[in-house]
């Protein structure tokens, strides 16, 4: 990415981002499979979006509660501690496919997050260059957003062509990301800090950063819908196995539109992504309910560049400006909401989709998201 940087700095930052990637991977490798996964176990789709919850009950503690473990142990260990997280969890679903592997996965995968999100920023522009960030955000933006959406697009190309509950995917998987375990082996890191700073890092919502929160907690809530629920509805229409490119849409298209957003202030880049984020939700439900894979695939880009783009680099940036000195404990705040948003909606989505179908379900998901993005405009004007 910058060819002025050493070959030896530059080798690190991609072994680094290459593990990064890995990580990100293996959280929707089996998305594609939701559906296969409930069918064989007799369950529905609620129990499908609880599985998928999982992955909050994992991130979250470690996201809010060990955050200071870096300091203790060094950068290194934790990337190296969530590959291997994330392998158990992939080999997990190999060993025993199920809805309860699946929810065991998920809450690996949580963990391995919750180690990530805590030090790949930090470890990257130790590796790339301390004193100017930007090279680093690019490096771990891109691996990142690549990652979410890459393992469901893999899987759902295999699934074209053999269905399987263990596709060759899941095995590709456990090589690369075994490579990238010794590849993160390699690398240099600092010794631990001499002054052990709290492992708790608690969060709080200074003054004008709630409305970044509720924006933040709407567009990760539409996210964990179409990765749950979106199988389930291209099913009754033969199209299930496109639903790992709905998913690699929806989480990895929007870094396209994160240069865009970096030019506006915080506030309209927010807005603007809750502008979009009724309409592309729309589109995916429509295209879903109806059987139009077009409007589902385009929905998805429009919604990610809503979620990934505008709303998360927006609303991140509004919250870490304003508060200040309590940086930590706001940008907390911040991933709590969003993390509620990618559990909570999702499940109560997913039971009502068992309980009244697919079309009422995601039609009153789609009325609440409409309502909330209403309120959450008029709270982001007023904080002005």
């Amino acid at each position: 990415m910058n060819r002025a940087l050493p070959r030896a700095t530059v080798r690190s930052a991609v072994y680094l981002a290459f593990a990064l990637c890995m990580i990100t991977t293996a959280v929707n490798l089996q998305a594609p499979l939701y559906d296969a996964l409930a069918a064989r176990d007799g369950l529905g789709v609620g129990a499908t979006t609880i599985a998928f919850a999982c992955y909050v009950v994992g991130v979250l503690p470690v996201l809010l509660g060990l955050n200071g473990l870096a300091d203790r142990v060094g950068r290194k260990p934790l990337i190296m501690a969530a590959l291997l997280l994330s392998l158990m969890a992939t080999a997990t679903t190999l060993i025993a496919p199920s809805l309860v592997a699946l929810g065991v996965a998920r809450f690996l995968l949580g963990i391995s997050m919750g180690l990530t999100s805590a030090v790949a920023p930090a470890y990257m522009q130790l590796l790339v260059s301390p004193e100017d960030n930007r090279v680093a955000t690019n490096y771990v933006t891109a691996s990142t957003s690549l990652g979410f959406g890459l393992g469901a697009a893999v899987t759902s190309l295999f699934l074209f062509h053999t269905t399987s509950m263990s596709p060759p995917s899941l095995w590709i998987y456990m090589a690369a990301a075994t490579l990238a375990l010794i590849a993160v082996s390699t690398l240099g890191d600092t010794p631990p800090s001499a002054n052990k700073r709290s492992l708790l890092r608690l969060p709080s919502f200074p003054r004008g950063t709630f409305a970044f929160g509720l924006a933040i907690l709407l567009a990760w809530a539409t996210v964990g819908l179409v990765i749950a629920t979106l199988p389930s509805a291209l099913q009754r229409h033969g199209l299930s196995v496109w639903s790992g490119f709905a998913t690699f849409g929806i989480c990895s298209c929007g870094v396209l539109f994160q240069p865009w957003a970096r030019k506006l202030t915080p506030r309209s880049a927010t807005l603007l992504g809750l502008a979009i984020l009724p309409m592309a939700y729309t589109l995916i439900a429509w295209g879903a309910v109806q059987g139009y894979l077009s409007a589902v695939l385009v929905g998805t880009v429009a919604a990610s560049s809503s979620c990934y783009g505008f709303i998360y680099l927006g609303g991140l940036s509004g919250v870490l400006a304003a508060g200040e000195a309590a940086v930590s404990q706001a940008s907390a705040g911040y991933f709590l909401m969003a993390y509620i948003g990618f559990s909570l909606p999702v499940i109560m989505t997913g039971l009502l989709i068992d309980a009244v179908g697919h079309v009422l379900a995601l039609s009153l998901f789609g009325l609440a998201l409409l309502g909330g993005v209403m309120i959450t405009a008029l709270l982001l004007r007023r904080s002005l």
